[in-house]
Parts: C-alpha cells; structure tokens; sequence
C-alpha cells in the first residue's frame, strides 16, 4: 500500500463503521423485529450510498491508487490488467477512460456480489430457524456477523490478490470452482434445503471447547453464572452465520476476480453488498417464494464468471469489455426474475 491507498482506504473502513454505528446504536438500540417497511428503507439506503460511491469512483476513482503522471495509470492498468486502451491519448483523456472502467468494474461486482447474497440469505433463514432464535435478535446477530465477514473478506481479498499477481493460473482454478458450483446449483436448484443444528461442526467445536450455556439469554452471546462464563446458544448462532460466510466467499470473491484483478475495486464493491445483506435479508424473508427461478439465475450467473474467468485472454482479443460483463449480469439477473413472476407455477 502507498499512502493514498492507505487514505483512501482508512477513510471508506472508517466511514463504513460510522454507518454501522449508526445503525447498531441510534436506529436499532433496542432488539426488535424488523418491518418490512424498515427492511425496504434500509435496502435503499444501502443501495443509494452503494450507487453515490460508483459516481465518486466515476469522477475520482483515479484517487485510490494516487494516479498523478500517466506512466503510473498504465502501470497500474498493467498489474490489474483493466481492459481498456490507453495507447494514444493524453493523460486527462487516458484517466477518464480508467476511471468509466473503474467504476463499470465496481459496479459489475457489486452486482454480482448482491445477486449472490440472495442464496446466503436463504442459509440464514434455515440457520435461525433450525436453532429456533427469535426474530427480535436476528437484528443483532446479523450485525455482529457482518463485522466480522468485513475482517474475513479483507483477509481473503487481499490474499487472493497477492496470490494471483504471482500465480496467474489460480484465476484457472477460481474458474473451474465457478463452474464446478453452478452447475452444482442448478442441479439442486429444486432440492429442499434442511439443516440440523445439532449435527452442525461448528456446535460440535463450540461443545467440544467451550462452555455452553443450555439456554438462550435475551440477546447476550455470553453470560457470567457462579462466577464462570458460557457461551449462550446466540453465539454459536453467530459462529455458524460466520462459518457459512466464509464458506459463501470461496464462490463469491472469486467471482469478482472475474471482473476486476483491482483488490481494492473487490473490496469495496464486496463491502457494499454485505453491508446492504443484513435489510436484503428482511426483505426477502418476507417475499422469497416469489422467486422461484431466481436461483437458476444465479446458477448461471456462476457458470458465466468461471467461463469468462478461463477464457479472459481470448474474449480481451475479441474486444469483450467490462460494459459486456455488466449488461450479461444484468440480463441473467431480469430474466431470472421475471420469470419467476410472469411465470404461473404448476399446480397452483
């Protein structure tokens, strides 16, 4: 990291927790179930300060790598090999091309890493259902989750990055996976899902090295009884949620690899759409039947990252740019939808 990494940087982790602080303290102080209504206003929130920051990366997105000659814009082009061509043009000019690429590319992934949450949500609700949590701490354990899935995902990001400017083939393995999981996807598409918490690894671990209170205890994760403390079942709630996120990365960061090699674009665009799951997850709580071909949407979604992903070199040669991933994601994503609501399902 150069310093304007690091400032451009500290300042989004630092505003990203203002925001949840906001959340936690002022707005959600006390647990309680959360409306629909509250769920849709938090979902535009979340959504509008996702889009302001594409119009911030749009026009200034030249700032996060401190771009100031253009022999360090094609530097930078070169180790995260954007595809754009800069040959030719001035460097006011040539920046202007890196920043609409830029932002096309943090766009396309936040879709895509949104699209992808969906099928995180539909594991969560089965998690607080099997280990019967009440609704007015889902609140609470999904905040705390997603803090610690912001630390798992800067980890693994980074990582990757790191692994893929030294090993190029790991894009091929990424790739494979993609593949691997949406055929998968679309082959259990229909299978209903089920979980049985006491069967779960993560209580099995949690019973193996911790001690664990028999009961819940309001919203506490750990309580103090004869001056010893226990785990409530609340955290090892939380530990599963976070056990399942990561699990959820290992298709979901690479995907994002597919669009951009930036690890700061990966980030960032995957910030935005774990911050924006916790209001996604009340959302379709309520409305999750009503899209039932949403996750062969998401099955081929996966299928067309790990394509493009092995194929990244040929399709660059053809002139396959980042505004043809997004409109492909786009078109994945609406179909899939209104199918699932113009199309009447048999025997209802």
């Amino acid at each position: 990291m150069n310093w304007n990494e690091i400032i451009f940087f500290s300042g989004f982790v630092a505003f990203i927790l203002l925001m949840l602080f906001i959340d936690l303290v002022v707005v959600g102080k006390k647990s309680h179930v959360v409306t629909f209504r509250e769920s849709i206003t938090w979902t535009i929130v979340w959504v509008s300060i996702s889009l302001l920051f594409y119009m911030i990366i749009r026009t200034h997105g030249d700032l996060i790598h401190g771009i100031d000659s253009l022999e360090k814009l094609n530097h930078i082009i070169d180790i995260h090999d954007h595809a754009i061509n800069i040959d030719g043009l001035d460097f006011e000019s040539a920046l202007s091309v890196y920043r609409n690429n830029l932002s096309l590319e943090y766009l396309t992934g936040y879709l895509i890493e949104y699209a992808l949450s969906v099928d995180n949500v539909f594991v969560m609700i089965l998690i607080f259902i099997a280990f019967g949590v009440q609704q007015k701490y889902y609140k609470r354990v999904l905040f705390w989750g997603i803090i610690g899935a912001i630390v798992m995902r800067f980890i693994f990001i980074f990582l990757s990055s790191a692994l893929i400017q030294k090993f190029e083939w790991v894009l091929y393995i990424f790739g494979l996976l993609l593949i691997f999981t949406g055929i998968k996807m679309f082959i259990t598409r229909n299978k209903e899902e089920k979980m049985d918490a006491d069967k779960h690894p993560i209580v099995k671990f949690a019973a193996k090295h911790f001690a664990v209170y028999p009961r819940y205890v309001k919203q506490h994760f750990i309580v103090r009884k004869n001056n010893k403390n226990y785990i409530t079942p609340l955290f090892i709630v939380l530990l599963v949620i976070e056990f399942t996120d990561v699990i959820f990365a290992v298709d979901s960061v690479p995907a994002i690899f597919s669009i951009t090699k930036d690890p700061y674009i990966v980030f960032f665009s995957n910030i935005f759409a774990i911050i924006g799951l916790r209001s996604l997850f009340f959302l379709l709580s309520n409305v999750m039947d009503k899209f039932r071909y949403l996750k062969t949407g998401l099955a081929v979604l996966l299928t067309f990252i790990g394509l493009k992903m092995m194929l990244n070199h040929q399709l660059k040669e053809i002139g396959f740019t980042t505004a043809h991933s997004l409109y492909i994601v786009l078109a994945i994503l609406v179909v899939s939808v209104l199918a699932s609501l113009l199309i009447p399902e048999k025997g209802k």
